[in-house]
Parts: C-alpha cells; sequence; structure tokens
C-alpha cells in the first residue's frame, strides 16, 4: 500500500494506513481488492495540506471582479457579525403548563410501547406490519391496571401506530431502547418551544436534545402510514440518507366529554450537538414568502432564515460533495414517487473563528502564533487535528450532514434585483462545521395544495410559489440545492 505520510504537530509522522489499522471502523474494499479510502481521509488531507490567501482570493482581485456589477455597496467590506446568542430553547413544561398533562400522557405511553417485550425482529418485514390497521390501543386508567402504572393526570387511551415497523426502524438508526426511554421519559421535563409551526402543530424536545417530537394533523399521519413501507425500504437501502428519521407514530386520546385526539411523531433532532448552531436555514428553492418575517434587531443563533436570506455558498471537501449530490438525487426520487411535496433542506452552522469583537474571521485570515510571518494557518486548528489523530472514534461522528467540516462562501445580492435566489460571490470564505437534513417529508400534493397553486398562480409567477406538482418541486429544489453546494475547489 502506498504510504502517504501526514505532517503533524505531534512529536511523530502518521501515515494514512498505519492510522487506519488503529480506527475503530472497517475499511471498505473494492472487488479488486483495492482499498476504498472513506472521505474522512480525503477531507483531513485536504485540512492538513490545504493553504489559502485571506479569504481565498485577493480582496484586489475580488475589486476587479465586481466592477460593473450593482452589488449591495453597504455590504461590501464590512465584516460578518457573530449572530447574538440566545438562552436554551423551549419554555420547560413544569406542573402548571397547560400542556403538563399532555407530557405525563406522553412519557407513560412511550415507557409502556417502548418497555413492552417483544421477540428481535428481523429486518425483513412482512407486508401485514406496515399495514394500516395495525395499530395497538391501550388504557390508562388514572389508578392503573394489570398493565399500565397508576398515574396523576385522567384516563387516557394510547394508540401505537405499526408498532413492529417502528421498533424496527429504531433499530436500524441504532437507537438503544434504554436511552430512548430516558431521553424521552427520565426525570428531565421536555421543552415546548416557543410557538406553533406554520402548520399549527407544536414542537417538544427533550432535555438532552436528541429527539423532537411533534403534533401533527391527521391527513399528515396518513400520508405517513401509506408511504411507511416506500420510507422503511428507502432508509434501509440508503444509510447516508438525508431523510427526517421517525422513531415512533402514537396517539393519546383524553377519556371524558372532549374526547381530544392529539397525534405525535418522535423525529431524530438534527441540530443535536456539542457545537452551538449560529445559523439556521430552512430552504426551499421558491421566492414567494421566502424570508424571514423578524427584524435585524430580532434575528438569533434560533432563528430559522430562508431562501431570499441565504448568503452563503456551501462548499464541500470533493468525495462528500459527490456523495452529497447523489444523496440529494436518491431522496428526491423517493418523495417524488411518493408524490411529496413543500420539503425544505434544513441547514445549521457553527463558525469557527470568530474575535473578541464578535466579527466572523474569514478562513487564512488568523494570525500565527509563531513561526514565519508568512505562515498560514491550517483549516483545523493543530489542537483540533492532535484530538483526531488521539481519539479517532471522532472521526466516525462526520457523517453526511452531520459534524462536517465545510466552507462557506459569502454572498452580496445585487441592489437591482429584488428576488435574486442566490447571490454574487465574494471570496470571502469561513471555515464551519455543517449539519444538513430534508425536513417536512408528509405533505402530499392533494386536493388543498392544487387549490393553493391555482389561486397563487393567478397573482404570482407559477414558477415562485412552493405549492407546485411533486415533479416540478423536486427538479426545482435540486436545481437550487445544486447552485448553493458546490465543491471546495481550493488547490492543495
Amino acid at each position: 500500500m502506498e504510504r502517504v505520510s501526514l505532517s503533524l504537530s505531534l512529536s511523530l509522522f502518521l501515515s494514512v494506513d498505519d492510522l487506519l489499522r488503529s480506527s475503530p471502523w472497517p475499511i471498505p474494499k473494492y472487488a479488486n481488492g483495492k482499498t476504498d479510502w472513506i472521505p474522512q481521509i480525503d477531507w483531513l488531507i485536504n485540512s492538513l495540506e490545504r493553504t489559502s490567501s485571506v479569504g481565498g482570493v485577493g480582496r484586489g482581485d475580488m475589486a476587479d471582479y465586481m466592477l460593473g456589477l450593482n452589488l449591495d455597496k453597504d455590504a461590501l467590506g464590512m465584516p460578518m457579525k457573530m449572530p447574538r446568542s440566545s438562552k436554551r430553547q423551549g419554555e420547560t413544561i413544569c406542573k402548571g403548563h397547560k400542556n403538563y398533562d399532555l407530557m405525563l400522557n406522553l412519557q407513560l405511553g412511550i415507557r409502556h410501547s417502548v418497555g413492552r417485550p417483544a421477540p428481535i425482529a428481523s429486518l425483513d418485514l412482512k407486508p401485514s406490519a406496515f399495514d394500516p390497521k395495525e395499530k395497538v390501543w391501550t388504557r390508562f386508567p388514572s389508578e392503573g391496571s394489570k398493565y399500565t402504572p397508576p398515574h396523576q393526570s385522567g384516563e387516557f387511551k394510547w394508540k401505537d401506530y405499526c408498532p413492529l415497523v417502528f421498533r424496527t426502524l429504531r433499530k436500524l438508526f441504532k437507537v438503544d431502547p434504554a436511552d430512548y426511554m430516558l431521553s424521552i421519559c427520565g426525570n428531565d421535563a421536555l421543552r415546548e418551544l416557543s410557538s406553533p409551526g406554520k402548520s399549527g402543530s407544536f414542537f417538544y424536545l427533550t432535555n438532552d436534545d436528541r429527539y423532537m417530537i411533534k403534533t401533527m394533523k391527521k391527513s399528515e399521519a396518513k400520508v405517513l402510514i401509506r408511504m411507511l413501507s416506500a420510507y422503511y425500504n428507502h432508509v434501509r437501502a440508503f444509510e447516508t440518507t438525508l431523510v427526517t428519521k421517525f422513531y415512533g407514530l402514537h396517539c393519546v386520546k383524553l377519556t371524558g366529554p372532549i374526547q381530544k385526539k392529539v397525534r405525535f411523531i418522535i423525529m431524530g433532532n438534527l441540530f443535536c450537538s456539542e457545537y452551538s448552531i449560529h445559523r439556521r436555514f430552512d430552504l426551499k428553492g421558491s421566492i414567494l414568502g421566502r424570508t424571514t418575517d423578524k427584524a435585524e434587531s430580532e434575528i438569533d443563533e434560533t432563528t430559522i432564515l430562508k431562501d431570499l436570506d441565504l448568503n452563503f455558498v456551501f462548499r464541500l471537501q470533493k468525495s462528500w460533495f459527490q456523495e452529497f449530490c447523489r444523496q440529494i438525487d436518491r431522496d428526491c426520487e423517493f418523495l417524488e414517487q411518493e408524490r411529496i411535496m413543500d420539503y425544505s433542506l434544513l441547514v445549521g452552522l457553527h463558525f469557527r473563528e470568530t474575535s473578541a469583537a464578535g466579527d466572523l474571521i474569514p478562513s487564512g485570515s488568523r494570525t500565527p502564533t509563531g513561526g514565519p510571518e508568512n505562515e498560514v494557518a491550517p483549516r483545523l486548528s493543530r489542537v483540533d487535528l492532535d484530538q483526531l489523530f488521539l481519539d479517532p472514534s471522532r472521526w466516525s461522528s462526520i457523517k453526511l450532514g452531520v459534524n462536517m467540516p465545510a466552507r462557506v462562501e459569502r454572498t452580496i445580492r445585487r441592489s437591482d434585483c429584488e428576488f435574486q435566489l442566490v447571490g454574487e460571490p465574494t471570496g470571502e470564505y469561513y471555515d464551519v462545521v455543517m449539519f444538513f437534513g430534508i425536513i417536512d417529508i408528509l405533505q402530499d400534493y392533494d386536493i388543498s395544495k392544487k387549490l393553493e397553486h391555482a389561486y397563487k398562480s393567478i397573482q404570482y409567477d407559477s414558477t415562485s410559489i412552493s405549492a407546485v406538482d411533486p415533479k416540478q418541486y423536486s427538479k426545482r429544489f435540486r436545481d437550487f440545492i445544486f447552485n448553493i453546494f458546490a465543491e471546495d475547489e481550493a488547490e492543495l
């Protein structure tokens, strides 16, 4: 095997093949026996070897490029500020909260469903497991029963939809049942996000941020059950899928005069990380209504920005970018086949370098702590590199859409173009850690969306609105995503 030596701040030299032998994950092989070098190695070599000038391009060169363009002059040359920090998301649901009893019901139901003894499930499920009639009702009287514990809230009924399928999905997603129950049903209360989403659904976060619980309409539950078999086959076939991970679908039915039903879907939280998420974008590729409704002074780290607020192009290392493009195509083809539209790519950014004044520091503009004056800092700090080599298991946490080291290039929109979807690149780069995934995948192109499309098409350009046919939506979404994501072409 050809040995590629990497010069480190450690007092020794490690070669790639030595490092791989000590790493905890298996190294895939091609049929001819050659090693299929994992993308982490490609990325690490780039991180070690790549150097860049300030912002990647000289400012004089950029001035020539910008001549003749009607760019936002106020934004040019202005340093980008670190987004305003915010307190922890959500309001803790304590006793006296209007949804306290509902939270207790949910936790009791989850504990019952997940803790119930069940045979070890094969990943090859029978078609009957996906039958819409495959559901289990359990009664929870306040005084308890043979199968349920006593509790402080009123009597309720609990429904599990397709329990074997979701149990197997949790196994497929490597979710430990004990950890799952502890996150949702432990002593720590859930947190309710401050306001419901556009759909009217409420969102709850577990205290450890690992899981998000969303109330859902009956129509959304029907869509998920209809497509559950195709969804299961898709996430099983493609481990790197970017579509939302679903862990359970349940319903609480309150007894008494109200007879209220509340349906829940339990999902993975894309932004559960040791890194702070400084910027969040919800991206569809449409224009109409695609800006935040908050004033600049009100925008903080938790604000969800939209397409026309986006001021970056995301640059991924070559092997990651190629895998990203393949997976976006696979996921969009799956959603198109299931007649799903109105989904988004949710993107989170953690900026790696800031000044004491709160300015974001572009790549390569950090002041070296020692050595020649013209020394340029690598994309990862030496501390980061040492940690990666001393603890190779940290590499395994870097996956497509999760904990991904990348660069973003700042863009500025032309002042003479009101709805410019992608701004002009400035050559100003920032080192980031990226998170992204496809969310809101339970809206099919039903009669309400067809009517919305017909109505808005009379008032606006039909290509600018979100509600379009799934085939058109998929094409527009992909075209946009492949415009704002690019291969990082900086030379080694």
